[in-house]
């Protein structure tokens, strides 16, 4: 059956936009540079991905963009323009059958932080009540549903890294099931806050000897590699059935396939040694999308630029591909991105989808001298390959693991 993206929309370290994130992923522009947005104080780590140039203000009245989360700032932003790119507005559908879904790993950490530095310092009678409201992760749903006399299911789901691909694998599941006609579905996240910063380095999770070359930090599947980029960004995707989009006359970009989901039961921040939460999640993706290994012609790996993700991630492509593994492209859009954390699902699936369209496949810069020489991780420059299927991986702190396939329409 599946569901049909007819809308996509990102805000990243490489743009503001869909066409502004792709042509720089394409081109292998980093979006890693040194941190200007706050103090990094005595952190070992002062790079990141920013998000740049962005103007709240022409999403959102100014009252929001006061009280908003930049997390939910950013995704509100890729919401609207994934919504314009589908022509969904107010009336396209009875109010019942649109929903809702954002995901995210951190939340509104600003907001939150925030609201504690004023209780703390003033006491209770100085927290403002809107608090009890938009310090909350599902604030994204309750707005943008306001927004669209959206009536559907709408919730909030983390399952930390992971989160963009889970959410929209959930939106693909209310789609399938037949409870809604069109859902959206968001990753959003402002990593870039001295509190995610310190905890993060912290978990010796994080890069820190880039620090003079930013642009060099992120390189998966490089044998140098030595953590990740923390990033902030937003994905957001317009999925509908195909009963909506003969109706509605709606351009599919891609179709939505399978998505397959699995928990590593091992360790809060190290992935399984035999990579069996990512193998299964896998295995579950393509069987829902009734294919096979012959049938995916690109990954888009989850990639971190850490030791052990990106080992234990090709071992389990090898395993579950077997041959094709090697004979297909295999990229991590994280070398330019960085780790954008409950976005960064939402942001690679985008880009399967502009793959798909284009027959591009987005490089994995920086991978000089590669871990496992068999594999084509598509090293420095992009390549063009006839593409009818890609998957997209995604995988978590906590031993969440999800995968989404995905088709040229």
């Amino acid at each position: 059956m599946g569901s049909y993206v007819t809308g996509l929309g990102a805000l990243t370290p490489l743009g503001n936009s869909v066409s502004g994130t792709w042509d720089a992923m394409v081109a292998g522009r980093s979006g890693i540079s040194s941190i200007t947005s706050f103090d990094t104080g005595d952190c070992p780590v002062t790079i990141g991905g920013e998000i740049r140039g962005f103007e709240p203000a022409a999403h959102m009245p100014r009252t929001e963009v006061r009280r908003m989360d930049p997390y939910a700032r950013y995704a509100v932003a890729a919401a609207h323009e994934a919504l314009r790119q589908a022509g969904v507005a107010p009336g396209v559908c009875p109010p019942e059958r649109i929903s809702i879904l954002v995901g995210s790993g951190y939340g509104t950490t600003k907001l939150d932080a925030d609201a504690v530095r004023v209780f703390d310092a003033k006491g209770a009678r100085a927290v403002r009540p809107y608090l009890s409201a938009y310090a909350a992760i599902d604030i994204v749903t309750a707005y943008l549903s306001m927004e669209l006399g959206a009536m559907g299911e709408s919730f909030a789901v983390s399952a930390a890294c992971a989160s963009g691909t889970v959410v929209i694998g959930e939106a693909h599941r209310l789609i399938e099931r037949g409870d809604a006609d069109i859902v959206v579905a968001i990753g959003a996240e402002d990593s870039m806050s001295g509190k995610d910063l310190a905890l993060t380095a912290a978990t010796r999770a994080l890069t820190s000897t880039h620090n003079d070359d930013p642009a060099a930090a992120s390189r998966p599947f490089d044998r140098a590699r030595d953590g990740f980029v923390l990033s902030s960004g937003a994905g957001a995707v317009v999925l509908e059935s195909e009963d909506s989009v003969r109706r509605r006359g709606s351009t599919p970009l891609a179709r939505i396939l399978g998505y397959g989901a699995a928990s590593d039961a091992h360790h809060i921040t190290a992935p399984h040694p035999e990579g069996l939460g990512a193998r299964f999640a896998m295995r579950r993706a393509l069987a829902a999308a009734r294919t096979d290994p012959s049938g995916i012609d690109y990954v888009n790996a989850h990639g971190t630029s850490t030791q052990l993700n990106d080992r234990t991630e090709t071992l389990a492509i090898q395993a579950e591909l077997g041959g094709r593994a090697r004979e297909i492209p295999v990229s991590s859009t994280k070398s330019t991105t960085g780790h954008m954390i409950g976005a960064a699902g939402a942001v690679e699936l985008i880009a399967c989808v502009k793959a798909l369209e284009t027959g591009l496949v987005p490089p994995t810069v920086n991978c000089d001298d590669p871990e496992f020489p068999e594999m084509n991780y598509v090293a420095h420059t992009a390549q063009e390959h006839p593409l009818r299927v890609a998957m997209s991986n995604s995988f978590g702190f906590g031993g969440h693991n999800a995968v989404l396939v995905v088709a040229a329409c």
